[in-house]
């Protein structure tokens, strides 16, 4: 019985270091979404109340009634999904390229795509801002679609190279042997394959791209129409400061389409990046 306990006091540290960063990590989404119930008097009270006492949904109201928020959610969704399927067919291209194929300066290649993926995003702002002056490209949703594209490309390229590496070429040239073409190869044997990979790198592009603040603040500034929800989040103010309640309950609503996603792409979420890193 001693024995069978000493792995078990062993792990007991560990676990319960996991269980204490779990709960540091969600206890800030559980504040957020437990002061979106709350009334306003509980939200400014002196006393904060860890559980609501009282429910309301007038927060949530605000939020959805508020001034572009259909508009605003629109532009996110359009400027997201936009970036990722750009992402995901430059990527996968370039890196089927890296993988299967020998060319000069493929190894260079890729060294330009890890430095590229080190590189702060926010160092690029001012190059960025500049250049879309100059082109006449500020105020432009597209604009937004391509810095999105850029910033998620290195990372796609590097997954799915990962990915492509880790299935046996004699695959496709089997189904070559029988009549198919390169391209008809990885389409009907490599590509229902990479769909782990796929589902990874468009997860990661999308909670990139939906939360992205930064290059949305500063890239659009004169058409407000064109602004996307993080943006828009920030909006909530009033002559006593900012509404906390409804800022709150806007928050939670622009998390529920990231957990949706990520709810539905788990599965594949694991597998891709572990075997996006494995081998290559």
């Amino acid at each position: 019985m001693s024995r069978a306990r000493t792995p078990l006091m062993r792990r007991l540290p560990l676990n319960t270091a996991a269980v204490l960063t779990v709960l540091v990590c969600l206890f800030p989404v559980y504040w957020m979404i437990s002061t979106a119930f709350k009334p306003s008097r509980d939200i400014q009270s002196t006393d904060p109340q860890l559980f609501p006492h009282t429910w309301t949904l007038d927060h949530f109201r605000t939020a959805v009634q508020a001034d572009g928020f259909g508009l605003f959610w629109r532009n996110s969704i359009l400027v997201t999904v936009s970036s990722i399927l750009l992402a995901l067919v430059v990527a996968l291209a370039s890196a089927y390229a890296v993988a299967r194929l020998r060319w000069k300066g493929r190894r260079q290649f890729m060294l330009m795509v890890f430095i590229a993926q080190m590189a702060p995003w926010e160092s690029l702002i001012i190059p960025i801002y500049i250049i879309s002056r100059d082109t006449d490209m500020l105020d432009r949703l597209p604009t937004l679609t391509l810095v999105y594209f850029m910033v998620t490309l290195p990372f796609s390229v590097i997954v799915l190279r990962g990915f492509i590496g880790t299935i046996p070429p004699e695959l496709e040239e089997a189904a070559q042997v029988d009549g198919c073409t390169r391209t008809g190869a990885f389409r009907k044997v490599a590509l229902p394959l990479l769909a782990p990979g796929l589902m990874a790198t468009s997860l990661f592009g999308f909670i990139t791209a939906w939360n992205e603040f930064a290059y949305a603040n500063f890239l659009i500034i004169k058409h407000q129409d064109s602004r996307t929800l993080p943006v828009w989040l920030s909006s909530f103010q009033n002559t006593f400061g900012t509404d906390w309640g409804a800022t709150m309950a806007a928050s939670t609503l622009f998390a529920l389409p990231a957990l949706v996603v990520f709810l539905l792409l788990q599965r594949h979420v694991t597998s891709g990046f572990a075997a996006g890193a494995v081998k290559g």
